[in-house]
């Protein structure tokens, strides 16, 4: 897959193993892991961060490798059906975050071009995921801009 604002080729890496059904040591009872899922999104971690926690803490002690093998659905499915899902997702929230301090960065700092540019690919991005999310997870008139982005992310 090539990079979006690089020069550079694709990416190469690691796949994860194919599994059908989670291993035999990892036998905790599905409904328990997802009142673990809506705990730990209440306590406001992300739903990238929940998969992490449950890798390496696991619920009651037994690590979980992978949710979805585990309940048949994706820790952003199990959120949506306990309405604990967040307002923006995470992915463009996270983009969001660094559009933001590169605005303040290069408001501060006008003669850094190399960030001003970084900020036009950060921002590109975002208006290109904004594009893929409006009408699903987003309202049909949602529009990014600066303001509207530190308005959304103070609330958060």
């Amino acid at each position: 897959m090539a990079r979006m604002h690089t020069r550079r080729r694709g990416s190469s890496g690691s796949d994860k193993p194919t599994a059908d059904e989670p291993p035999e040591w990892s036998d905790v009872d599905p409904e328990d892991i997802e009142s673990r899922v809506v705990e730990l999104a209440e306590q406001g971690y992300d739903p990238s961060q929940i998969g992490i926690k449950l890798r390496d803490e696991g619920v009651t002690g037994t690590p979980i490798p992978d949710v979805k093998l585990a309940t048949g659905k994706k820790i952003t499915e199990i959120l949506e059906e306990n309405d604990a899902d967040p307002e923006i997702p995470e992915d463009l929230r996270n983009l969001m975050k660094r559009a933001v301090r590169l605005r303040e960065h290069v408001q501060q700092n006008q003669q850094d071009y190399q960030n001003k540019r970084a900020l036009q690919n950060t921002e590109s991005k975002v208006r290109r995921l904004v594009d893929y999310y409006r009408g699903d997870e987003l309202e049909p008139d949602f529009t990014y801009s600066y303001e509207q982005a530190k308005d959304l992310l103070d609330d958060v």
